[in-house]
């Protein structure tokens, strides 16, 4: 009973995060015209603001997020072209990036180095996880057994650290960036800034629920390697 317990509650951390950013995101997306101007719109007029003209506003299909090397906010459909709660706070946070970069903020220039540094040795890894079947299939080495474990930790530990060292500056976009940029042009009608609040924490939180899951296909692949 107590091994169950232990499971329930371990599989409640890991996925925990994920749902509840997800409702909180969800829950604020309606009505999804609650504000006069898009989250685009907003993205822009904050950007310019803070004289980064050329850091442009896209629509993307891969989530919310700050390109720092190409200089782009990109926004999903929802956000981009939506008018709710959620798509003005996701607006902010993501151009809360932009001015981390703009500034020089260390933790998003760390993360930047990171994602660079440790991009070639996921695709290595990811490469022999691919051809490692066959090899063993061909030579029937054991030690081909710890070459997919290294390939695996590559693969799956590169993510973890990547997660966690973004977490610094998911908490500084949100309330040291865009809560303040909200507060001062007046963007948030006054009952809305506890809900805002709530928004920009799973905003930051979106990474936690990454980080967790990654740890989590690490013991999965952990416990294939042990049977």
């Amino acid at each position: 009973m107590g091994y169950i317990i232990l499971i329930v509650l371990v599989l409640a951390m890991i996925f925990g995060p994920g749902i509840w950013v997800q409702r909180v995101l969800a829950k604020y997306s309606q009505p999804d015209d609650r504000y006069a101007g898009s989250g685009a719109s907003l993205a822009r007029h904050l950007l310019d603001k803070h004289g980064l003209q050329s850091v442009a506003v896209e629509v993307t299909e891969l989530g919310d997020h700050y390109d720092p090397i190409e200089k782009v906010v990109r926004l999903t459909p929802d956000k981009h072209d939506g008018k709710s709660l959620t798509a003005i706070t996701v607006a902010a946070h993501e151009v809360g990036h932009a001015i981390q970069d703009h500034t020089g903020f260390g933790p998003l220039k760390w993360r930047t180095r990171l994602v660079r540094a440790l991009s070639g040795i996921e695709k290595f890894g990811a490469g022999i996880l691919i051809i490692s079947p066959f090899l063993g299939a061909l030579t029937r080495v054991p030690a081909l057994g710890l070459i997919t474990f290294a390939a695996g930790f590559l693969t799956l530990g590169t993510s973890a650290v990547v997660h966690a060292v973004t977490l610094p500056a998911e908490f500084d976009a949100s309330f040291n960036r865009a809560l303040p940029m909200l507060d001062e042009h007046r963007i948030l009608k006054s009952v809305d800034r506890p809900h805002a609040r709530r928004l920009l924490k799973a905003a930051a939180l979106t990474y936690v629920s990454a980080s967790l899951m990654s740890l989590l296909n690490i013991a999965r692949w952990l416990a294939i390697l042990r049977r």
